[in-house]
């Protein structure tokens, strides 16, 4: 069992559509991407951009490393029209923000550091049930 720091949506937390906040509920870890991803990797689309955070010119809150992509299981909640987490592109991932960690904030993802999160994906499967509170 681990226990990682992690970092949550701008807004408090919501099921709601394009609310900016993590949704909470039980999910599942639905698809896993960047299996192999050098630490750092920038995914956009969830495809690999092939340059780290630090090489790309413009700097932003970037998807890195890893992708745990994840699945609502409560209808009306977090999954279904409104409030579908996987449809809200929700996953469990790196960031360049690992610097300033305590401010970091996403658009509904739970951050992890790069490390962390490659440590969890090689850990968990695909199928693997998170509750989020």
């Amino acid at each position: 069992m681990r226990t990682y720091d992690t970092a949550f949506g701008i807004n408090p937390p919501s099921c709601v559509e394009n609310s900016l906040g993590t949704p909470t509920g039980l999910h599942v870890i639905d698809e896993k991407i960047g299996d192999g991803a050098p630490a750092g990797m920038v995914f956009i689309g969830r495809v690999p951009t092939g340059k780290r955070y630090w090489e790309h010119e413009e700097q932003r809150n970037f998807v890195t490393t890893r992708i745990l992509w994840l699945r609502g299981l409560e209808p009306g909640h977090n999954a279904g029209p409104g409030c579908d987490s996987h449809d809200r592109y929700i996953y469990i991932h790196g960031t360049n923000l690992e610097a300033d960690f305590a401010n970091a904030r996403s658009h509904g993802c739970v951050l992890l550091r790069n490390e962390e999160v490659i440590e969890l994906y090689d850990a968990v499967p695909s199928g693997t049930l998170l509750l989020i509170e």
